[in-house]
């Protein structure tokens, strides 16, 4: 009787050994650049890219940042601490980009390995029993087993195959029987690659374009101009490698502004085309020159593109403070709420005496009123401007050395400008009017109405790369969808003075219609063999 214990068959299996460091990175390395990695992380990168085209941009338009800040306090820290106002700046982002630049090299090299060698192998023999094979022909011939074979060769390199023939070559001497296989299709695993390598040249192109390039913003009253200099933007958002110095000098005016309304129908109050006209410069002391600029329709200038993003108003006024000089007159930036262009903005007089002055309200260009909504725009264009307006006076904050925005009123130090009877002054200010301020305190005039545009400036060095990698993707991938790898195989022998032909065929992808190239070589052979000489 044997002593020996036999092993618990039902105790769970031992626990395997702990892997070294050596071997977890080779573990780790394989699970990164496999292709299932590969694609969760390209999925990744898309969900993550979500948030930037919901949630505003710092560096597309910080004062649509603001605004949403303003309107949700309560969630505003919380997507500061996740940076979601600047996604594409964000670690998590960065993480995701360059685990997928990595995933995707691992990827490409291998296969890049792989490719080179199946171009350079010889198609494979063919099988013993071609009749098993999806697509099988046998044929009869009356010719000589080597014309036919020297044919069958030629028919095949016509119809852009590779071929290797064994047996007969139809040289003298010959044994009248042998078989020529072939092979196509080896494009296809190009495609494959083409697009991979696309992949990552589209990577490092957007990635080369965000370190050496730039893009700003910037607000541009009608009439008024720009120069290309860092204190000239309203927001700025230059690359790790792009310094200020980099700026090439260009300027431009915005000479018009034009858009239209629909104004009928149930889109009624929609713009239909809105563009400016631009003159511009790209060096100091060259010629101006004059163009349009609209929508999708950039200035492309030495070291940046001008795009046009958007438009509004900019109300006229003058304002007199309490001792009846005029302490501020020119336009002031509104921005819009609303379709119907209901815009917000404020007016600081910081030169008004005795107290600093400021006025804060909206800009309606076609004046409504309810009970209900209070004073609204019935319609986006100009046709009878409003202004509604608080006012206030104190101290407007500006000598705290604190950075402030120009589109909101800091009024810790401020204080409502009020009537006799204690309600805060509003007042509503029509086109051409003055409106006294209560306890002497100035007054403000309502001048006219200036348009102002919207402007995103930027240079993206490497941005010709990337769209070299998309149209390279474009390529690989109709390569990879349009290229019908397949084999085929013909094997000539002679059998009692008649020469047997067998036709076979391999698709190595789904959807083909190999029975019918099939047929094609075959009526080839045939109608090749059926020819008198002349």
């Amino acid at each position: 009787m044997s002593t020996a214990t036999e092993p618990d068959r039902t105790s769970p299996p031992a626990t395997p050994p702990a892997l070294g460091p050596r071997e977890l990175s080779r573990w780790a390395w394989r699970q990164l650049t496999s292709m299932r990695t590969a694609l969760i992380l390209l999925f990744l990168l898309a969900l993550a890219a979500v948030p930037g085209s919901i949630i505003p941009q710092e560096n597309v338009d910080s004062i649509a940042v603001s605004q949403w800040q303003d309107s949700h306090p309560g969630l505003t820290p919380v997507y500061e601490a996740l940076g979601l106002f600047s996604v594409y700046e964000s670690a998590w982002f960065s993480a995701i980009y360059i685990l997928l630049l990595i995933s995707l090299v691992g990827c490409v090299l291998p296969r890049t390995k792989v490719y080179w060698s199946a171009m350079r192998a010889r198609p494979p023999k063919a099988p013993k029993n071609l009749a098993r094979l999806p697509e099988a022909r046998t044929i009869e011939l009356a010719e000589d087993a080597d014309v036919v074979l020297s044919r069958a060769r030629e028919v095949l390199r016509r119809r852009h195959y590779r071929v290797v023939s064994t047996g007969s070559t139809g040289e003298p001497g010959s044994t009248g029987a042998g078989e020529v296989a072939a092979e196509r299709g080896y494009l296809r695993e190009a495609g494959n690659l083409v697009f991979h390598v696309s992949l990552l040249v589209v990577l490092v192109g957007f990635a080369a374009g965000n370190l050496m390039g730039y893009t700003g913003g910037v607000i541009v009253v009608k009439g008024q101009g720009f120069s290309n200099s860092l204190s000239q933007y309203d927001d700025f958002t230059p690359g790790s490698l792009f310094g200020p110095d980099d700026l090439q000098p260009f300027s431009f005016t915005i000479d018009d502004f034009e858009v239209d309304f629909l104004t009928s129908g149930e889109q009624a109050g929609m713009p239909t085309d809105f563009s400016a006209e631009v003159t511009y410069t790209e060096t100091p002391g060259e010629e101006p020159q004059s163009r349009a600029l609209a929508v999708n329709h950039p200035i492309k200038l030495d070291g940046g593109s001008v795009f046009l993003v958007g438009h509004g108003y900019a109300p006229l006024v003058t304002v007199r403070d309490g001792e009846g000089s005029v302490a501020y007159s020119g336009p002031a930036v509104f921005l819009p709420q609303d379709a119907s262009f209901s815009s917000f903005g404020v007016i600081k007089v910081p030169d008004a005496l005795p107290e600093q002055l400021g006025f804060e309200g909206l800009f309606l260009p076609t004046y409504g009123f309810t009970m209900e909504a209070g004073p609204f725009s019935r319609f986006p264009d100009a046709l009878d401007p409003v202004m509604s307006l608080l006012p206030y006076k104190g101290d407007l904050g500006l000598d705290s050395g604190e950075p402030q925005s120009v589109y909101s009123l800091d009024k810790d130090e401020l204080e409502v400008v009020e009537k006799d009877d204690g309600a805060p002054a509003r007042i509503d200010i029509a086109l051409g009017q003055t409106k006294e301020l209560p306890d002497g305190s100035g007054s403000i005039t309502f001048d006219g109405v200036e348009r102002w545009v919207k402007l995103q400036i930027s240079d993206k060095p490497a941005k010709g790369l990337a769209l070299g990698g998309v149209v390279l993707a474009l390529v690989g991938l109709l390569g990879s969808l349009f290229i019908r790898p397949r084999r085929a195989w013909v094997r000539v022998r002679s059998v009692d003075g008649r020469t047997v032909v067998e036709l076979a065929g391999l698709d190595r992808s789904s959807g083909g219609d190999l029975g019918e190239e099939i047929d094609e070589i075959e009526t080839l052979i045939r109608n090749e063999s059926q020819k008198e000489p002349t």
